[in-house]
């Protein structure tokens, strides 16, 4: 399939890029083994801070800093990041963003939601949600749609007065997911998730090495296959219906046998 070979390819650049790191295993900043959350972010696609869905990360900088977050997202999914900013005491007007790319750091264009934002002078906070669309399981080369894998969160300002440059503020990011099934259900799926350093690990076990991915989060239940949906149920349950209306259809026109009017010997 072209799409798989396309992506692999991607994959792989990706993983090659990412050997050195992924060969050392090491966490990426503020990442806490016994699962609280985070409090830094990283600095960069290949040190931004690996949080789980539902898990609400904070964070300390300056402005002008990029702050990079990143979470996995399954197929069927459709991700929401939201962003809490909290400004100086005294600022004048900033405007922050939040960008999502995914595993191929493609930038996601947000469904709805205000993923820009401006705080005018003395404001305390700045809110921003980005609503991604539905993750596929599957898509063309050339469509740019969510697949599943890794995705990245970027946190920085925009537009700020030169005297406002450096000052401290805290950040807050959380990503949840709504389930959207089988509606979102495609034919198809990927060979392997879109996950920085995957490739590398492929080869290594075929090889029957062993070497640590660059993004060791994936959801709670494992990555899903692409192929089985709810829809497989609706589609099961719409052909027993369809056969007991033929039964029923059947049963009801075929009438209680020989008319009366046809003689008995013909």
């Amino acid at each position: 399939m072209r799409i798989t070979r396309v992506l692999s390819t991607a994959l792989l650049a990706l993983g090659l890029a990412a050997g050195p790191a992924a060969a050392d295993g090491s966490p990426s900043p503020g990442a806490s083994a016994d699962g609280k959350a985070p409090t830094q972010a990283g600095t960069s696609f290949r040190t931004a801070t690996e949080i789980d869905q539902g898990q609400r990360a904070t964070a300390s900088g300056s402005t002008g800093d990029y702050l990079y977050w990143s979470f996995p997202a399954d197929a069927g999914q459709r991700p929401t990041v939201a962003a809490t900013v909290k400004l100086p005491a005294s600022h004048g007007t900033q405007t922050w963003q939040i960008d999502v790319y995914d595993g191929l750091r493609r930038r996601q264009s947000c469904q709805y939601g205000a993923a820009t934002r401006t705080a005018p002078q003395g404001t305390s906070s700045v809110e921003l949600a980005c609503v991604l669309r539905t993750v596929r399981a599957w898509s063309e080369p050339w469509a740019d749609d969510p697949l599943p894998g890794t995705y990245y969160v970027r946190l920085t300002v925009v537009d700020l007065a030169a005297g406002d440059l450096g000052q401290p503020v805290s950040a807050e990011v959380r990503a949840d997911s709504k389930h959207i099934g089988g509606a979102a259900a495609v034919d198809g799926s990927l060979a392997e998730p879109l996950v920085p350093g995957v490739a590398v690990k492929s080869e290594a076990q075929q090889d029957g090495a062993k070497s640590a991915v660059l993004s060791s989060i994936e959801p709670d239940d494992g990555w899903s296959s692409g192929w089985w949906s709810d829809r497989w149920v609706w589609t099961g349950i719409g052909g027993v219906l369809a056969a007991l209306a033929g039964i029923g259809g059947y049963a009801l026109t075929r009438g209680s046998g020989r008319p009366s009017r046809v003689p008995p010997n013909a």
